[in-house]
């Protein structure tokens, strides 16, 4: 352990916990929205929206201490690539369920379910995980690995939508079909963005650990 001679201020941990718990909730509203084809949708999307909204405000709370704190449990520069991966990770996903609805899409691929099964995973590993930094236990490090091999699944599911999207004949029947392939594409361009920002969450944790270790 090392020897500090200044306290410093371990109310980060709680700040990034709390942080990455918006992450969770807004994992459940998106699926939630992703799995309805009906006027739930737009209930969804509004609550999805005020959960980004405290999430912002989460972040903002984390780079105010950031601010006001001379001594900083970890580096202040890894804090703050921290709170504001995750923030991305939030924006992405709210920016996918708001897709939906203004594109006004009702049917989607059911590949898009597994793209969203993915980021439940990985907000929920990353809430459990922000806690523990704390520590800097083997569960770090396995964290991680795991958000890779999940991203590395997203990845996948990403490449199959695209080559559905491009290959099959619904979206080159008419104009129309053109049109709602490029909207179908910007959803699952947010959705895969959402899981390349948890990816980035992992790769600052793993700089921290690595750092701290």
């Amino acid at each position: 352990m090392r020897f500090r001679l200044t306290p410093r201020d371990d109310a980060f941990f709680e700040l990034l916990a709390a942080q990455a718990a918006h992450l969770v909730t807004g994992a459940d509203l998106l699926a939630q929205l992703i799995g309805d084809d009906g006027p739930d949708r737009e209930r969804f999307a509004t609550q999805l929206r005020a959960a980004e909204h405290e999430a912002d405000g989460a972040a903002h709370e984390v780079l105010r201490r950031l601010n006001q704190t001379f001594v900083t449990p970890f580096d202040r520069d890894d804090i703050y690539g921290l709170a504001s991966a995750l923030d991305d990770c939030m924006d992405a996903m709210e920016e996918a369920g708001d897709l939906v609805v203004l594109y006004q899409l009702r049917e989607l691929p059911p590949a898009v379910s597994t793209q969203v099964t993915v980021l439940h995973r990985s907000a929920e590993l990353t809430a459990a995980v922000m806690p523990r930094l704390r520590t800097m236990g083997e569960h770090v490090r396995s964290y991680w690995i795991e958000i890779n091999r999940l991203e590395n699944e997203a990845d996948r599911a990403y490449r199959e939508l695209l080559a559905q999207l491009f290959q099959g004949s619904r979206f080159q029947e008419s104009p129309a079909a053109v049109i709602e392939l490029i909207k179908l594409k910007d959803v699952i361009d947010a959705l895969e963005e959402a899981a390349d920002a948890f990816e980035r969450v992992a790769n600052q944790v793993e700089t921290l650990y690595l750092k701290e270790s």
